[in-house]
């Protein structure tokens, strides 16, 4: 006798089932299958799956930067540091590299042990080292947080701010999902403020201040606003007075600031829209902004170093209470702590070779043979998107998106409904279906109503862009005259 199953989706946390991610929902799920079905076999009109859904350079076969994944090989195999096996190892490493490894392991004793739940102290200090080079004001390893990526900080600190129901949390439409599917596990209200698309998607005080008393009108206690900088998935970078505007907004209604900063490298019009962190923007503001409660979050994701896998990044408190502070840390320490690879990963972000150093010169090279091949490859997919029929995109300031508008027949319309889809998940369907290439549609980051969006990254393989962006063209067209009205 077969036995009734105890937990089925009709009894499961109805949060959980409530949740959504978008960048690995149903077109990545059905990207996956047609990877199979490749590999077996199967004729699709394309031979490989592009996967521009998520912000992924490895998998798109970006290089790692030779010197961390040196540092990080030595450091799994101390035995290469040996003195019988020194002679070898000096051919096979440069001298920094095998310096980096030894002080790395003093530090850690073996990455196979659990580190301080906080992260390595030693690591702390360089990413303390890291900001108050980066800001011009000092940082305080006791108020930073070593992760697993930066969405684990940021899930555990949304968890230390939502005390019920009724808590909301302002976040940017379009929006990472991972705001609101982390929201809608912890049975959070998400409170949106929209980024303006016809002003490069700026965003206005005047809007942050709708969005809040819209929130309050409803009843819902708004504790705290989520900003990403530069944008995802729009690629927006904010500018200064902008910055200490939204930061005057949070200290007038109460609101702690989430800066959500990962792709503070990711910078493609450095002279005119320049990275600046909240931390610099609010220590400008004077004194009386010394108690402001902000937290910020980086990750080794993103930037030239790709290490998506390894799942490191960091979070920093500012201004937080000391109660909430040791709060933090329990909840920290009930992970045991962040895996030791990912924190590795981030000293090395936070602390590259220098000029001088023995690796400098292949390190610049490979980081900005990549970013200069990102702002190539930004613009490229840019005027291939304003190129298309119906469709407009905004350029790239930062990160690793375009977030283009297309303007779809009542008869695609018409045909999206009838596969009871929104009309940019068909389009982006059909897209995956004739072509191979995975984006994701717009309504999975949320956007004004009746618009339709879709968000690609810019990673594909430089020498394969140039036929990417035909295979885009070529759907388009035939997409638009097939649903033509």
């Amino acid at each position: 006798m077969t036995l009734e199953k105890i937990l089925t989706s009709d009894n499961m946390n109805p949060m959980v089932r409530k949740a959504e991610y978008a960048v690995r929902g149903e077109l990545a799920i059905r990207s996956e299958k047609i990877k199979t079905e490749l590999a077996n076999g199967a004729s699709f009109p394309f031979k490989r799956v592009v996967g521009c859904n998520i912000g992924n350079p490895q998998a798109l076969d970006q290089k790692p930067i030779t010197f961390f994944r040196q540092v990080a090989s030595l450091v799994e195999y101390p035995d290469l540091l040996k003195d019988e096996n020194a002679e070898l190892t000096s051919k096979l490493y440069p001298s920094d590299a095998i310096a980096r490894a030894k002080l790395l392991l003093k530090h850690i004793g073996s990455v196979g042990a659990y580190s301080h739940s906080q992260g390595i102290p030693h690591i702390r200090e360089n990413v303390a080292r890291f900001i108050s080079e980066r800001d011009g004001y000092p940082a305080d390893p006791s108020k930073i947080f070593l992760t697993q990526g930066a969405s684990a900080g940021v899930q555990l600190t949304l968890q230390m701010i939502v005390e019920h129901s009724n808590v909301g949390i302002m976040i940017p439409i379009p929006q990472y999902p991972l705001y609101t599917a982390t929201l809608a596990v912890l049975d959070a209200k998400p409170v949106p403020y929209y980024l303006n698309e016809s002003k490069g998607w700026g965003l206005t005080p005047e809007e942050l201040q709708r969005s809040y008393d819209e929130a309050s009108r409803n009843g819902i206690e708004t504790r705290a606003l989520a900003i990403i900088n530069p944008g995802n998935p729009t690629g927006q970078c904010l500018t200064e007075e902008n910055m200490r505007e939204i930061i005057e907004f949070c200290r007038q209604n109460r609101v702690i600031l989430l800066a959500d900063e990962v792709y503070q490298t990711n910078i493609y019009k450095p002279e005119s829209r320049p990275f600046h962190s909240f931390k610099k923007v609010l220590m400008s503001m004077g004194p009386e902004y010394e108690n402001f409660e902000m937290i910020s979050y980086h990750s080794i994701s993103k930037g030239m170093i790709g290490e998506c896998g390894r799942r490191g990044g960091y979070f920093e408190c500012q201004g937080l209470d000391t109660s909430i502070m040791e709060q933090v840390y329990k909840i920290s320490s009930i992970s045991l702590c962040p895996n030791v690879q990912g924190q590795i990963m981030v000293d090395l972000m936070v602390n590259p070779p220098k000029k001088g150093d023995p690796s400098y010169e292949q390190y610049k090279k490979e980081y900005d043979d990549i970013y200069f091949s990102l702002i190539r490859r930004a613009k490229k997919l840019e005027d291939t998107f304003n190129s298309l029929e119906g469709c407009t995109c905004n350029s790239s300031d930062g990160a690793m998106y375009l977030f283009p508008q297309i303007r779809l027949s009542e008869k695609a319309i018409a045909a999206a409904k009838e596969a009871g889809k929104e009309p940019d998940q068909f389009y982006c369907m059909a897209m995956l279906e004739a072509t191979g290439v995975c984006m994701v549609a717009g309504s999975g980051f949320g956007q004004v109503e009746n618009t339709a969006h879709f968000r690609s990254t810019f990673l594909p393989q430089p020498e394969l862009f140039d036929d990417f962006c035909e295979g885009i063209k070529n759907f388009h067209a035939s997409f638009m005259d097939k649903y033509r009205d």
